[in-house]
């Protein structure tokens, strides 16, 4: 019997559908995904669960596992994840070969940064290998690898120095906006797409928000006064982002990535916006539950299992990318990718159940 869904793995659930959905550039259903209507999209909510998850590994701050014991099994879980990051960017650099022979098109080598693989392949592979070098679309998961590799931080920050760990967290955040502080790669010259020293504080709130005591009673006391609040300011950002209202980055003030939008950052304006839109849409998990449960229910079970729908999303993502630029499809092309993705990543849901509750 499957589990019955819960917030979180509904909200992870619909987070992959979203990164599914805006990882095919130019589909019609792209339109209508978060990234749309405000400055956050299905980034911000996949790395705030994953620290909201992270809580329920840690355990509470009293759990009398012994600390060994946990910073294993979060060593573990990176490891777990670090393996997948390795496997999907072997298969992405073999598809992309396969489709610059199939199509007679040496473009396809140079898609999703990763014209180095094939130019410089004894550098770049190594870069590949300690996460110096990231395809794009594939430089989420490095971020995440990295998160749980701080982990252990957060959790021994969480038993015996509670109330600094989101003080710390704040803190590391406003220095690297301030300074632009990143993680450079290698050996190519740029950036990691997702600073880890900015995005390293939406987990650590994830995590604040999963705990019963501390900051998160306080929020939870004042849901209903933050909803109010959230609202309007939600509808104006859409209103704006429609409208393509924004602070040029030019004439911003000094520093300005306090007051720009960058994804890369992390910036105020995307956080902000984030967290209002979870505080006004999160409750509508329950009268979803209750009215369509089945749509519930299928999001629940691909958000519990998040790391391989993610990276079967992943593969897909790029096999879409590959054949809309070959075939240059319209409306009902990009409604068969769709509909097709997202069945293949329920049904590997669907299968990873049925295997866990067979073993």
């Amino acid at each position: 019997m499957s589990r019955p869904p819960n917030a979180v793995d509904f909200w992870r659930g619909f987070a992959l559908v979203e990164i599914f959905v805006d990882h095919i550039p130019g589909n019609f259903w792209g339109l209508f995904t978060q990234r749309n209507f405000g400055h956050s999209d299905a980034a911000e909510l996949f790395v705030f669960l994953a620290g909201w998850s992270l809580r329920f590994m840690v355990g509470a701050r009293d759990d009398p596992r012994p600390a060994h014991h946990l910073m294993v099994r979060l060593y573990l879980r990176a490891g777990k994840l670090y393996a997948a990051q390795m496997v999907i960017v072997m298969i992405a650099i073999a598809m992309l070969a396969t489709a610059s022979r199939v199509f007679d098109n040496p473009l396809y080598l140079e898609w999703y940064n990763a014209a180095a693989v094939f130019n410089a392949p004894v550098e770049t592979h190594v870069g590949l290998v300690v996460l110096t070098h990231q395809l794009g679309y594939f430089d989420i998961l490095p971020l995440y690898v990295l998160l749980l590799f701080l982990a252990p931080l957060i959790a021994v920050l969480h038993r015996h120095a509670p109330a600094l760990l989101l003080p710390i967290s704040a803190a590391v955040w406003l220095f690297a906006l301030v300074t632009q502080t990143t993680f450079s790669t290698w050996p190519t010259e740029g950036e990691w797409y997702f600073d880890p020293l900015c995005w390293q504080f939406i987990y650590v709130l994830g995590f604040t928000m999963g705990r019963k005591d501390g900051p998160a009673t306080a929020v939870r006391r004042r849901l209903p006064v933050i909803r109010w609040i959230a609202l309007p300011i939600v509808v104006a950002a859409a209103v704006a982002w429609r409208m393509g209202w924004s602070i040029d980055p030019t004439v911003a003030p000094s520093p300005h990535l306090l007051f720009v939008d960058d994804k890369a950052f992390l910036t105020p304006t995307r956080l902000v916006h984030f967290l209002l839109t979870a505080a006004l849409f999160g409750p509508l998990f329950a009268p979803i539950d209750r009215w369509v449960p089945k749509v519930s229910a299928a999001l629940a079970l691909v958000g519990r299992n998040s790391l391989l729908v993610f990276c079967i999303g992943s593969v897909l993502d790029l096999a879409c990318q590959i054949l809309q630029f070959a075939f240059q499809g319209g409306f009902v092309w990009d409604t068969t990718m769709v509909v097709a993705g997202l069945s293949t990543m329920y049904a590997a849901a669907r299968i990873a159940e049925w295997w866990e509750r067979v073993r």
